[in-house]
């Protein structure tokens, strides 16, 4: 590889990543391309060498930053018995940790209310990642429930992570905010836990 070809490979990077990193704290709006080519150390000007246009950059951004969250959502846990492994990452999603470090976190609290209302252009990248983290968790769920089969239970859990995430962040500082997460893993153990585990 010369050293252009390096160069444009490290700036994409850099431009992915302060996209990433906006787009969890301040949404899509918030996410201007001013901001992200300044945070990237970089001109405006240069953006087009990398990206046809915002929407671009954006579902590039949320690709990204939905892949890394399934990655620390899901490691190693094969590891963990198969009963336990829906709780760990119901533990792993509804964490104070997760409420209070944005930047490294799930962009759904941030852009989903847009993704509804002004910015329908990422509908399809949103959905296609919803979907990926539910095709993932049903992989570790018990056996249908219920009568509740597998994948929608996922989605149910999906959504009741995300919405239960949104709105301890809203609340951050408050004790409600804490019960919040509480209740919402103690609803989503009760959702995958077996009959035979109760």
């Amino acid at each position: 590889m010369n050293a252009k070809t390096e160069q444009k490979r490290r700036s994409h990077s850099a431009i992915l990543e302060s996209a990433s990193t906006l787009l969890r704290q301040r949404g899509i709006a918030g996410a201007s391309v001013a901001d992200v080519m300044k945070a990237a150390g970089l001109t405006v000007g240069g953006f087009y060498a990398h990206f046809s246009s915002k929407k671009e950059l954006i579902d590039d951004a949320l690709r990204r930053t939905t892949r890394e969250l399934r990655e620390r959502l899901f490691a190693r846990l094969e590891q963990k018995p198969a009963e336990d492994r829906a709780e760990v990452v119901l533990k792993r999603y509804l964490s104070a940790a997760h409420r209070d470090e944005i930047a490294p976190g799930c962009p759904l609290p941030a852009v989903v209310g847009e993704v509804g209302t002004t910015a329908r252009e990422h509908r399809d990248v949103l959905g296609e990642q919803i979907d990926a983290i539910a095709t993932e968790l049903a992989a570790h769920l018990p056996p249908a429930r219920l009568g509740v089969r597998r994948r929608h239970l996922a989605v149910g859990l999906v959504a009741l992570m995300y919405g239960g995430l949104s709105l301890a962040r809203a609340l951050r500082g408050t004790a409600l905010s804490d019960e919040v997460l509480e209740a919402c893993r103690a609803l989503g153990r009760l959702a995958t836990r077996t009959e035979t585990d109760a």
